[in-house]
């Protein structure tokens, strides 16, 4: 990811004198930085990532020093104080292209290997789950494998912001789940942390891939473009629970796995896998958007069928599809470019809003008239 071509000057704060400094530095020594027990699980395969295309960020090097020592610089402000938020998962440089990409480290005793091989094999427009590069063995754990994969950013991170962005991800992640379903693999665990975006349009000068509201060296804010007319393309990650089930085999299943929480999901009685992930993606439209907007009507309707409590109540992938393609035809266009309004917002607080709303839906048809 390149970063600004022009350095900003660092803020005062970022360097540290006298008591402070002595603090920063006791801290440090007494290790508040040093790397953990999971994180010391990737810098033993440093090397090894390394000789196969992968570079890990500076912390992860074999002989790591911290880059503030024996300076006044504010280990906030020093990339390699970042520390892991998710151990499992870890991005790194692919030296041939420069290209950011995601490695996760995963048992190979269950068929997430095969699901996502098979998924990646699979070029199609309505494929929306995560592409699978490469699989490496582990170099030093034969039951674990390392799987390399293009780095995503949280689907909702930064925010939707307008009718336009709901509609769109509602768009991708129905048709991703109709193309799962159609192949018989129900993913099992459909949650917001398990669809992520493609963000690339949105930050077209990178951001770090841990401290995600700053530039790739950690050290200046940086602020998204809006979705809106952009392509940012949504994706399903992490087939650890997901089940690929042999043509006309039966769908039911059994594990209190995922976490939409659907009442049928139990240790003892079967229940059916894809009526599980009807209702995982209902609770996410519910939660991203039902809950928090007032301007959401039109998605209310197919929330509730996709939610019913009684599985053989609620619609199929391909039904959800149907049903949200007709409701998506009764849309006018002019309304994907409003903004969201929050159930919290206060009356004033929308007059507001909704008069600069209004300010910009009249610059973009200026534009079109002008240009």
């Amino acid at each position: 990811m390149a970063s600004n071509s022009r350095p900003k000057r660092l803020p005062n704060h970022a360097y540290l004198n006298g008591e402070a400094l002595e603090v920063s530095n006791l801290r440090t020594s007494q290790g508040l930085y040093k790397l953990s027990p999971q994180e010391l699980f990737w810098q033993a395969r440093y090397r090894y990532l390394e000789d196969h295309g992968y570079l890990l960020r500076p912390r992860y090097s074999p002989n790591w020093k911290p880059s503030w020592l024996n300076t006044n610089l504010a280990p906030i402000f020093c990339e390699d104080s970042i520390m892991l938020l998710h151990y499992q998962v870890l991005d790194a440089t692919k030296i041939e292209t420069s290209e950011l990409v995601a490695i996760k480290s995963f048992v190979k005793k269950d068929q997430e290997e095969q699901i996502a091989q098979f998924f990646a094999s699979i070029r199609d427009p309505r494929n929306h789950c995560i592409r699978c590069h490469q699989i490496l063995p582990d170099p030093f754990e034969p039951g674990l494998g390392l799987m390399v994969m293009p780095y995503l950013r949280p689907c909702n991170n930064p925010e939707f912001s307008t009718i336009g962005d709901v509609v769109e991800f509602v768009d991708q992640t129905i048709e991703g789940l109709v193309f799962m379903h159609r192949l018989h693999i129900a993913h099992r665990d459909i949650a917001v942390s398990n669809i992520m975006m493609d963000a690339k349009a949105l930050y077209p000068n990178g951001h770090h891939p841990i401290r995600l509201g700053y530039t790739p060296d950690a050290l200046y804010p940086v602020s998204p473009l809006p979705r809106a007319g952009r392509n940012v393309q949504y994706y399903y990650i992490d087939f650890g629970l997901s089940v690929w089930f042999k043509p006309g085999a039966s769908p039911y299943v059994l594990g209190n796995v995922g976490r939409a929480e659907a009442p049928e999901v139990s240790d003892d009685v079967p229940y059916d896998a894809f009526k599980v992930d009807i209702y995982a993606l209902g609770y996410v439209f519910a939660r991203e958007f039902g809950n928090k907007y007032k301007n959401v009507d039109f998605l209310l309707p197919l929330i509730e069928k996709m939610q019913r409590q009684q599985p053989e109540e609620r619609p199929t992938a391909e039904q959800v599809s149907q049903e949200w393609q007709q409701k998506r035809a009764t849309l006018n266009d002019s309304l994907f470019r409003w903004r969201l309004v929050p159930h919290s917002e206060q009356t004033i607080e929308r007059v507001v809003n909704d008069t600069v709303a209004v300010a910009w839906e009249g610059i973009y048809h200026l534009k079109k008239l002008v240009g």
